[in-house]
């Protein structure tokens, strides 16, 4: 790759030109709910084509287009025919990297956060989709390392935020230690910080708390978090811990991030499990920001005015995402943005 020294890992709020979507089917965990979670993934594309491309992966296109048809704006959907075990896009999608040439789509190991679920197709779906042209630009194989989407934010800038947590388990790079980990990403995104959070979790979370839904970069002086109050609740003390540790963290410009709350979801249960339900799982568009609401209307009140607080040139949309927690995501977790060019 050419003038590679000056790529960047564009932050989710850089111009985009389209969104990811891996549709769920019957051959996948939501076999049991699978018309509830479809409704949910149609009200995602709905929103997405009235505003950028959408490229919809799925053993089944067919299927999909008799699903959507009625509600989406087609013109803006590409379909991508191809076997996946899952559709969680976020984590198995490719992480783009811009330079003066373009793009460039690095291809990290997906292996089911950490061994705990099936991964062998969705983990081919990247090579897929750069060969067969559904994603363009430079292929980057990146595959003798672990890494999900969901588990870093760039604020494109050399800022990356990650969390211990998720990046040291075991079941992911396990052979390498923490500063091995930090010396290959610096290397291989161009980072001039990280940022490690030590503290913060969901119950019901498969993913070893995913930053994404605990805390958001939302501009290089901007960070969102899930902030608990209940000092009954399970997660006060994990996430009262997460707050102060933000509170420390620096801008590259050596100042403070201006620290955006957003409310804890109330307890929402199955079979007496809880469920990992967050506000700050929202997907950041071109000038929307979609969010997941859980039918809690104070809360999904408080998220959308502080999401408009950290961007207020932007449209709030909230989409409700109870069907997509059953299965321990939400809405970010089931997107994947590709920069401009990208998607065609």
């Amino acid at each position: 790759m050419s003038d590679t020294f000056n790529a960047v890992l564009p932050a989710e709020w850089a111009p985009q030109s389209g969104i990811q979507l891996t549709w769920p089917h019957a051959g996948t965990d939501w076999a049991h709910m699978l018309t509830e979670v479809q409704v949910c993934f149609a009200a995602i594309a709905r929103e997405i084509t009235q505003r950028e491309l959408l490229l919809i992966v799925t053993p089944e296109p067919e299927e999909v287009k008799k699903q959507i048809s009625a509600t989406v704006n087609m013109q803006n959907v590409r379909f991508m025919e191809c076997e996946t075990n899952d559709t969680w896009a976020r984590d198995h999608g490719a992480i783009t990297m811009l330079d003066s040439e373009g793009a460039s789509l690095l291809d990290f190991m997906f292996n089911g956060w950490g061994l705990k679920f099936a991964s062998d197709k969705d983990n081919l779906i990247t090579r897929q989709a750069v060969e067969a042209g559904f994603l363009n630009g430079r292929y980057v194989n990146r595959l003798g390392f672990v890494l999900e989407g969901g588990s870093i934010e760039s604020d494109g800038l050399g800022t990356l935020l990650t969390t211990s947590e998720c990046l040291l388990s075991p079941n992911r790079n396990g052979q390498m230690s923490r500063d091995e980990i930090e010396d290959y990403l610096c290397s291989v995104f161009h980072l001039k910080q990280l940022l490690w959070l030590d503290h913060g979790y969901l119950a019901g979370d498969d993913t070893d708390s995913h930053v994404d839904t605990l805390a958001r970069l939302c501009s290089p002086d901007t960070i969102a978090y899930v902030q608990c109050t209940d000092t009954q609740d399970e997660h006060y003390e994990a996430l009262h811990q997460m707050e102060e540790q933000l509170k420390t963290f620096r801008t590259l410009n050596g100042n403070p991030y201006r620290l955006l709350a957003l409310p804890m979801v109330d307890k929402i249960e199955e079979e007496g499990e809880r469920l990992p339900a967050t506000y700050a799982n929202f997907l950041i568009m071109n000038d929307a920001v979609l969010y997941p609401t859980y039918r809690q209307p104070e809360n999904d009140q408080r998220a959308k005015e502080v999401l408009q607080e950290a961007f207020p040139e932007y449209e709030i949309v909230g989409i409700d995402c109870r069907a997509l927690i059953k299965q321990h995501g939400s809405l970010h977790c089931v997107t994947m943005q590709y920069p401009l060019g990208v998607i065609l």
